[in-house]
């Protein structure tokens, strides 16, 4: 597998740092693309997560993936995760600015959610126009609370709670050495998005396109319809059958729902703009 790790040499702005590139990964890059969808990984994921979505997207010729790596994890397992989601938001958001040549699309699952969010955020109240709409995927509207601690759990039960949501595969989860390896970025990733409480600000410009599975232990179907309230601007809503990670077992309804939503907010900026 290759992987491009530039950040955007040429890109407004000048070009991110070299040290960026440990933050984005490009699988399948594109000439030229309409715009740039911005993938960001549940709690425990990495860039990887993202590679078939990528190249469906980038076999279309309009859809270039940008798939984001956090720190503590995989090729940067020797960093210290974040200690709160708004270090790793901010720690994106740097990274994303030197990729901004191209319509950015922000597109999160579960904690990535919420992450896509605080970052669209801070694009906002920089200048109009970035990002070019947010993809809120398994993750309940940030006007939602419910009060979850999985991350105090002892180590079993820990683990137990992410095999229940199959994100992780088993046969990873019962090898100890692997366990002991990923338990401390996994919980921290918990910490983070547990903890997480949004500060109150206006509601994005940018159109808002959320999915969701329909038996998803983690969000009902209403909770994450509650993403409406968080934009001025068009909104659209997609369930799928399956849970948590009904990304796994639908890559091609996701990926075509990724291309539609990316077509729309192009439409609905071109009408406002």
């Amino acid at each position: 597998m290759s992987t491009d790790r530039s950040t955007g040499t040429g890109a407004r702005g000048g070009g991110a740092g070299a040290r960026d590139s440990l933050w984005v990964r490009r699988f399948h890059p594109v000439e030229a693309p309409a715009a740039r969808v911005v993938c960001l990984p549940h709690a425990g994921g990495s860039a990887s997560f993202f590679f078939p979505f990528s190249a469906a997207l980038a076999a279309t010729g309009r859809v270039e993936v940008l798939s984001v790596q956090y720190p503590g994890r995989q090729d940067r397992r020797d960093e210290p995760p974040p200690a709160s989601l708004p270090e790793l938001a901010d720690g994106v958001h740097r990274a994303l600015r030197g990729w901004t040549d191209r319509p950015l699309v922000l597109m999160g699952h579960s904690m990535g959610a919420v992450i896509a969010y605080e970052v669209a955020r801070m694009f906002e109240r920089e200048a109009d126009g970035v990002p070019l709409g947010l993809i809120a995927s398994g993750r309940r509207a940030p006007s939602v609370h419910r009060v979850e601690t999985v991350h105090r759990l002892g180590d079993e039960e820990f683990l137990d709670e992410v095999r229940s949501l199959s994100g992780t595969a088993s046969r990873l989860l019962d090898d100890e050495e692997i366990v002991r390896m990923i338990l401390p970025g996994l919980r921290a990733d918990y910490r983070a998005v547990e903890t997480h409480e949004p500060a109150p600000e206006p509601p994005l410009r940018c159109p808002v396109g959320v999915i969701t599975g329909d038996a998803d232990p983690r969000v009902t179907p209403e909770e994450a319809q509650a993403w409406r309230r968080h934009t001025t601007g068009g909104f659209h809503f997609r369930v799928l059958p399956g849970g948590h990670f009904y990304l796994n077992d639908h890559q091609a309804s996701v990926t075509d729902t990724i291309g539609e939503y990316v077509a729309a907010f192009t439409k609905e900026t071109t009408a406002t703009g």
